[in-house]
């Protein structure tokens, strides 16, 4: 059986080598003659894969030593409640950057626990670009700020982080979480879902620093206070094992492809192969502003929605699955994360130069 190029946004593809070595390791992981599926997450030799993987976590992203990686369940969406519950607690005032969907929903949910406000928004053009802003556009009194650094749904991303003055900087980083090097001491709190670099669903990682932990409030469910994690090294209850472990692979095979920055270096490359075509097509062409273009999601459009639909139609026989659009964008999108190799952005970008030929 031939696999497919799945340029899905989430859950995505996973590198081949960490799909082998989960499948050598299914019955019997090291010796222990039991799969990581089964055994428990009190056990030693569980206990050496959740240390693992954050020990690789902290090499790789070069955590500071204050800050706490914590292995969790929920998704990123479970993130927009803990986070008003455990930080929005000094003056109840936290500002939002909204640059899509997801930004709008933790805005939303932060709503219902404090006074939420809106310091720039790009939804007058449909989150296309990512709107400036200036530390003094920022409440000092605010208990954080937030952004989405990379938005999955309408390609963009931030190249620099804003300065938000001296208020914390809470970011999701989903879609580009272990895609290049990140600062982590420019943020308060950084989390992220597994589904798109780092893993499959069903984990999602809080790396927090030390100082913001124990401000939860008095009706923040357990399971939502990050201290509590935080106390109980991530074994407040029964985590996400096998998503951890599978996590813990894919990590070790960041740092065998060189770590980060060698990530980024590939990235860069096969964004650039896709962005050069859309940018010479008179077919299709990209929806994001040049300078905010991300390097992991990358949406594309023609001028026609019967194309649009024809082209997915055929891609998908041509085995490049999962490029429609999200549809309050329509049109098509490339997710093209770690695990993509250079090989299938190249042969999607023949493809559409074929189908263009095809249908002048």
């Amino acid at each position: 059986m031939s696999r497919v190029y799945n340029f899905s946004a989430g859950p995505s593809m996973l590198p081949e080598e960490v799909l082998k070595k989960a499948a050598d390791e299914m019955l019997d992981y090291k010796g222990s003659g039991q799969s990581v599926m089964e055994m428990s997450h009190r056990s030693k030799v569980f206990k050496s894969i959740i240390d693992e993987a954050e020990s690789l976590f902290r090499e790789l992203l070069k955590i500071p030593d204050n800050y706490k990686v914590l292995f969790l369940q929920g998704g990123a969406s479970t993130q927009f409640a803990a986070i008003p519950l455990n930080f929005m607690n000094g003056s109840g005032k936290a500002d939002f950057i909204i640059t899509g969907q997801w930004a709008k929903k933790a805005y939303q949910e932060a709503s219902r626990y404090g006074n939420a406000r809106i310091v720039a928004s790009s939804a007058d053009k449909t989150f296309t670009y990512l709107p400036k802003t200036k530390p003094e556009d920022f409440d000092p009194e605010a208990d954080y700020a937030y952004i989405c650094v990379n938005n999955t749904i309408y390609g963009t991303c931030y190249r620099e982080i804003p300065d938000v003055g001296s208020i914390p900087l809470i970011g999701d980083i989903s879609s580009s979480f272990m895609s290049e090097p990140v600062d982590v001491s420019k943020f308060a709190v950084l989390y992220g879902g597994a589904q798109k670099n780092i893993g499959p669903a069903g984990l999602t990682v809080v790396i927090v620093r030390e100082d913001m932990l124990g401000k939860a409030r008095d009706i923040t469910p357990t399971m939502l206070n990050y201290a509590v994690h935080a106390e109980n090294g991530s074994m407040y209850n029964t985590p996400p094992c096998y998503a951890i472990y599978m996590c813990k692979n894919v990590l070790e095979w960041i740092k065998e492809q060189g770590g980060l920055e060698k990530m980024k270096e590939l990235n860069e490359k096969k964004a650039k192969i896709l962005y050069d075509f859309l940018d010479s097509s008179k077919m299709f062409r990209g929806t994001v502003v040049k300078e905010d273009r991300s390097l992991m999601n990358v949406p594309f459009v023609t001028d026609s929605d019967e194309l649009n639909k024809k082209f997915i139609a055929e891609a998908e026989e041509a085995g490049f699955v999962n490029l429609k659009g999200h549809r309050t964008v329509g049109g098509m999108r490339a997710s093209i994360y770690n695990a993509m190799p250079i090989e299938g952005v190249r042969k999607l970008v023949d493809f559409m130069a074929k189908f263009e030929a095809d249908n002048a």
